[in-house]
């Protein structure tokens, strides 16, 4: 059986290339980098991260772009011996987007992509299709900054050659929506002598969903599917999945069907906080009177119901309409889990994400991101051998040049923490330990230096919806002049968020109050701002002053206890670990 979703934590967007037996995921980094994650299976149920073509700064620079701007819904495809990326770099968000589309490409998965070409900066999440007479496409969605216009008009597909890299004729819309919403992430499957046009609806929030229709002719007119939408969690609030939408076709070897798709999991139903982000989910499909549809799906208790309301204890959730028009069904709404792919049926899924390290590698592991830039000489293995040293720059808050090196959260219980070794020698120099979700908002507890107390100190930074506050302030923990080693960690079981600190080999001691990790939520935060993205956990210094301190951080590990006890792992000095209950 496969658990979904089959990647977990901020892992949206997936675009599936199937090259013979071999399938990759490719999924939207935003403003982290390296840009862009490409995971590669063989079974649909063990993923591996496998490249991360944006990794070089002459390739991008994210320098500047708007929290959740940067990298949205790459489109990953195969055609004449190479791998294709079509991606976007999202630069602003206003009446006007500036969404720069490029093209890259690379002749094996893990080799050195070449640098983006700029293709055109009509709307967001294009694709490439290649079709069976050697001719390319691409399409995108059209943005209309018109007030008096519809700000998603439509689905526009243009010629491209692949040899020149460039444009061929002229635009032509094909596809102006179904009536859930916006219409965005165009892709076309070719089959049985059908062009499937599928296409992510209604946002990417609750009422987020994926529709199909279907012409003889590449350039339409296309009829929509009887089974609209394809998947869409919009009438079950009960869902343990939700936010489902954003589809993209595969065939297995075999002859099967499945999509990918966007998924959240709220902490509880009736659409709690999914503090995990929106994750890829996999689901099978069958196809009946040349259409798809769910193979297995979870009947939704609300779908027959002409809108209302739930009343929950600390809130009432209202219920939408069902759409009137013909072909609403409620087999739309995707299972937790699905029977293995032919073949596969004994593989075992691995749902651990729990990764930890000394920095003894030769290169930081890839499950670490910075933001927005390569750090590059602000990040050291070999300065200090077995240590990882990071130079500060500019403030926690900086949408520019910043140190940082953060992963994903990919559960919600889980412990993170490192050893650090630090010697501030001002107020305007600080490192620490990081809940992270954007530049507005993320909680931080940092070790500085205070001159009235003459020593360094130990407080907690909270920022959210762009409101930052000091949790300690008068009440800032002295470190001792002879402590070398700063532990630091944190735990979060589920809302609940707590930082602890020690001292050399002393045991932990909780340092501030709870905090609550719903507030690191795309749910909480939207209400403020426009945010697609996850929190992270990680470490980082800043350097007010001239950018010349550092730290050196001897490990750094992240541990989820979802079905296991980690109470008792053995404390060497170097990481120490407990169940928080």
């Amino acid at each position: 059986m496969i658990t979904n979703p089959i990647l977990r934590g901020f892992q949206p967007d997936a675009s599936v290339c199937v090259v013979g037996e071999d399938y990759y995921i490719a999924t939207s980094t935003f403003e982290w980098w390296p840009g862009i994650m490409i995971y590669h299976s063989k079974d649909l149920i063990r993923w591996e991260l496998v490249a991360r073509p944006l990794c070089r700064k002459e390739q991008l620079s994210l320098r500047g772009d708007r929290n959740s701007g940067g990298i949205w819904a790459p489109h990953l495809s195969w055609a004449r011996g190479k791998f294709w990326l079509l991606i976007t770099d999202v630069k602003t968000d206003q009446c006007f987007k500036d969404t720069l589309n490029y093209i890259m490409s690379c002749e094996t998965i893990d080799g050195e992509w070449s640098n983006p070409v700029f293709v055109h900066a009509s709307g967001f999440d294009p694709a490439l299709f290649h079709d069976s007479d050697g001719k390319s496409y691409v399409m995108s969605m059209l943005w209309d900054y018109r007030p008096y216009k519809p700000n998603f008009n439509g689905v526009a597909i243009q010629e491209y050659d692949l040899e020149a890299l460039k444009l061929v004729g002229k635009p032509k819309t094909i596809f102006h929506g179904s009536g859930w919403g916006t219409t965005e992430g165009p892709q076309i499957l070719k089959k049985d002598g059908f062009y499937y046009l599928l296409c992510a609806k209604g946002g990417t929030g609750f009422s987020h969903a994926s529709v199909v229709a279907r012409a003889t002719s590449l350039w339409g007119p296309y009829e929509l599917s009887p089974y609209t939408p394809l998947i869409s969690t919009r009438f079950a609030p009960d869902s343990p999945l939700q936010k489902c939408g954003h589809a993209s076709f595969l065939r297995t070897s075999a002859g099967e069907w499945y999509i990918t798709f966007i998924c959240a999991r709220p902490l509880t139903l009736q659409r709690g906080n999914c503090i995990l982000g929106r994750e890829t989910g996999l689901a099978k499909i069958i196809w009946e009177q040349g259409w798809p549809r769910l193979a297995q799906a979870q009947t939704a208790p609300y779908s027959k119901r002409e809108g209302g309301e739930i009343h929950l204890p600390d809130r009432t959730v209202i219920l939408p309409k069902p759409p009137t028009s013909a072909g609403w069904n409620c087999q739309t709404v995707p299972p937790l889990t699905l029977e293995a792919p032919l073949g596969a049926e004994l593989l075992v899924q691995n749902t651990d994400a729990s990764t930890q390290t000394d920095f003894d590698e030769a290169e930081l592991p890839p499950y670490f991101h910075s933001l927005r830039i390569p750090l590059e000489d602000k990040l050291s293995l070999k300065e200090r051998p077995s240590f990882l040293r990071l130079y500060g720059q500019e403030s926690i808050a900086s949408l520019h040049r910043q140190t940082l090196v953060a992963r994903r959260w990919q559960s919600v219980r889980f412990q993170a923490g490192t050893i650090m070794e630090f010697t501030p020698k001002s107020h305007q120099q600080m490192a620490g330990l990081t809940c992270f979700y954007n530049t507005e908002n993320y909680m931080y507890a940092y070790v500085s230096y205070d001159e009235e107390l003459g020593c360094r100190i130990l407080d907690v930074l909270v920022c959210t919806k762009g409101k930052t506050m000091v949790k300690l302030g008068e009440r800032r923990i002295q470190i001792p002049e002879d402590s070398t080693r700063i532990r630091l960690e944190v735990r979060v079981d589920r809302e609940k968020l707590n930082f602890f600190y020690a001292f050399d080999a002393e045991a932990f001691l909780p340092l501030a109050d709870t905090l609550s990790a719903e507030s690191l939520s795309e749910d909480f935060i939207r209400d403020s701002a426009l945010v697609f993205t996850g929190p992270m956990v990680g470490m980082c210094v800043q350097d007010l002053y001239d950018h010349s301190c550092y730290a050196d951080f001897d490990s750094f590990y992240y541990q989820e206890y979802e079905k296991a006890n980690y109470e008792g792992r053995e404390n060497d000095g170097k990481h120490t670990s407990r169940s928080c209950g």
